[in-house]
């Protein structure tokens, strides 16, 4: 938060226009979010959004920072359990939370605030996850290879970017997800595991 030298900036009214934003992001996308309507909702002045934030962009990233999107699962005794978890979020629409980021993810092409937002609230907590999820299969003795653990972190990214850009409302199917694990993500950490027996039924 930037603020400029004067009277300390209130914390109570910084968190109502970051909240005003986030629903602004969520409900009618980046393109709707400006100063007139975040000040109309919070019945504040102008003033009070621009001694915070000079951009929007600025109050976005700030808005999307305090975002976390990717919990970490909890341990499910094996790579494909925590590999299940972790995309169990997949099977929902999107959140409120989600949905404000999902606006972004268009402009944030063109603004580095709006990339710095989506890379703290979606990517960095990814990226931790996944080391997580391969910290557990080493202590397990599965042992993934860390370049294969990197691409896997490149996959689960992209599939969490289509999620937030296709049309509908981002969800798929408990049985998707699991094809998804089962299909694509589990052959990336593991090269050479077995074709599943679902496939290869009644030949």
């Amino acid at each position: 938060m930037t603020g400029t030298p004067g009277r300390p900036l209130s914390a109570e009214l910084s968190e109502q226009l970051l909240a005003v934003a986030v629903d602004i992001l969520a409900d009618e996308g980046w393109g709707r979010l400006n100063s007139d309507r975040i000040a109309a909702r919070a019945r504040a002045g102008k003033a009070g959004i621009y001694r915070r934030w000079p951009t929007m962009a600025a109050l976005a990233r700030s808005a999307v920072s305090r975002f976390s999107l990717v919990p970490v699962p909890e341990d499910g005794g094996s790579l494909r359990a925590d590999l299940l978890g972790l995309v169990d979020c997949w099977t929902r629409p999107l959140g409120r939370e989600e949905r404000a980021a999902a606006s972004l993810v268009g402009a944030a092409r063109y603004e580095d605030e709006l990339r710095a937002g989506l890379d703290a609230a979606l990517v960095r907590p990814l990226a931790a996850a996944v080391v997580e999820i391969g910290n557990r299969a080493a202590a397990r003795g599965e042992r993934p290879d860390a370049s294969r653990l990197a691409l896997l972190g490149a996959v689960l990214e992209a599939f969490w970017w289509q999620r937030f850009t296709a049309a509908g409302d981002g969800a798929m199917s408990p049985e998707q997800a699991e094809r998804v694990v089962d299909d694509v993500l589990l052959p990336v950490v593991e090269p050479a595991r077995a074709v599943r027996p679902r496939e290869t039924a009644g030949v």
